[in-house]
């Protein structure tokens, strides 16, 4: 297995936690919408439902972190960045990688741990309703979430050290692309010419490349 499909392979890891964990959503919807019935209809709320909605969100937004980083989706100040070439860009990137990114997602394992150990150890449930539900294996996801995390930012590291030697981004694992909404408009307007229309799609695509260098780069040349 060669670096590129190793990278390829953390990428998909990351992807298939990240699209498992959005399917908490649905149990949450679900949940509220049962819970707005009872409240609002039948008169019978349930004092549980603020911890549960909590876990579930809670859940699908740590898991989903090593997906985002996957898709070079987090936010960032690209109007300076985008306009760098890759091995600037790469350089950055490593610094803070190194800097904060690695100390920090490694003291949320850290703490993450201890902090999930303790609470299955005394098997704690929450307090912030009388007979709380359990939400030791709540805790148990921040440890869980920081290692997939961590996992992922050594791919990213591994990328800028491959990006400052050869000049190029490797390829990353596409998932979903955002289509822009001006782009539809243009490309479904009836009242520009097609040179117009087609010179207009041409000028924004090449500012979303630009803008997109670092996570989609891999056949961009320094």
């Amino acid at each position: 297995m060669n670096l590129q499909q190793v990278l390829h392979w953390v990428d998909s890891v990351s992807t298939w936690v990240g699209k498992a964990a959005a399917w908490l959503i649905i149990g949450l919807m679900t949940l509220v919408c049962i819970e707005v019935f009872k409240r609002y209809i039948m008169n019978m709320p349930t004092a549980w439902i603020f911890d549960a909605s909590n876990m579930f969100y809670g859940s699908a937004f740590m898991l989903a972190g090593a997906y985002t980083l996957a898709q070079n989706a987090h936010v960032r100040g690209d109007f300076l960045y985008g306009s760098m070439r890759p091995r600037t860009q790469a350089s950055f990137d490593l610094v803070l990688y190194i800097v904060f990114f690695l100390p920090g997602i490694a003291a949320l394992i850290y703490a993450g741990y201890d902090y999930a150990a303790l609470s299955w150890r005394i098997n704690e449930h929450s307090t912030v309703t009388a007979s709380g539900p359990p939400i030791y294996h709540f805790k148990a996801i921040i440890p869980i979430a920081g290692a997939l995390v961590m996992l992922q930012g050594m791919a990213e590291i591994l990328r800028c050290l491959v990006c400052l030697r050869t000049g190029v981004w490797p390829s990353r694992l596409k998932d979903v692309t955002e289509i822009d909404v001006v782009e539809q408009q243009l490309a479904h307007s009836e009242h520009i010419d097609e040179e117009t229309r087609a010179a207009a799609i041409g000028r924004a695509q090449q500012i979303d490349e630009a803008a997109r260098q670092r996570g989609m780069g891999g056949d961009l040349q320094s």
